[in-house]
């Protein structure tokens, strides 16, 4: 099994744990780090919908909580017709620790289409950019 097909498979069984009362939206997520370990996360609702999760940045959050600082790549794994991407604040999130990580999005059909980041989020925003910030 190649890394690709194991993040996707890690990816969609994560989608099962989702907690989805209000959208029936399912979204599952997997990062692989550099250490070589994967972390899994769901999208998780809440009633207030700005409470709410997204599975990429629960997988992240995740990773970074153990202590994991460098992304090798990303699988996303969405229920529904279209093959699904990270929002923007998952985006940007990402890219604050990983902006070439390579992005595996699981469609529902089989078909797995390959990114990088920086092609999901040109001219992004990130670290760099408050460095150059003067006093």
């Amino acid at each position: 099994m190649t890394t690709e097909e194991a993040l996707v498979a890690a990816a969609r069984a994560a989608k099962a744990r989702a907690y989805v009362p209000y959208s029936h939206y399912r979204v599952g997520a997997a990062l692989l780090t550099q250490s070589g370990r994967v972390y899994t996360g769901c999208n998780i609702e809440n009633a207030a919908y700005g409470c709410t999760m997204c599975a990429e940045r629960v997988a992240l959050f995740k990773a970074v909580s153990e202590g994991e600082r460098e992304f090798l790549a990303l699988a996303v794994a969405a229920e529904g017709e279209r093959t699904a991407s990270p929002c923007g604040a998952c985006r940007q999130v990402l890219c604050e620790f990983a902006p070439e990580l390579k992005v595996y999005l699981a469609g529902p059909g089989g078909e797995v289409r390959s990114l990088t980041l920086a092609e999901l989020l040109p001219c992004a925003f990130g670290p760099a950019h408050l460095k150059e910030a003067k006093p």
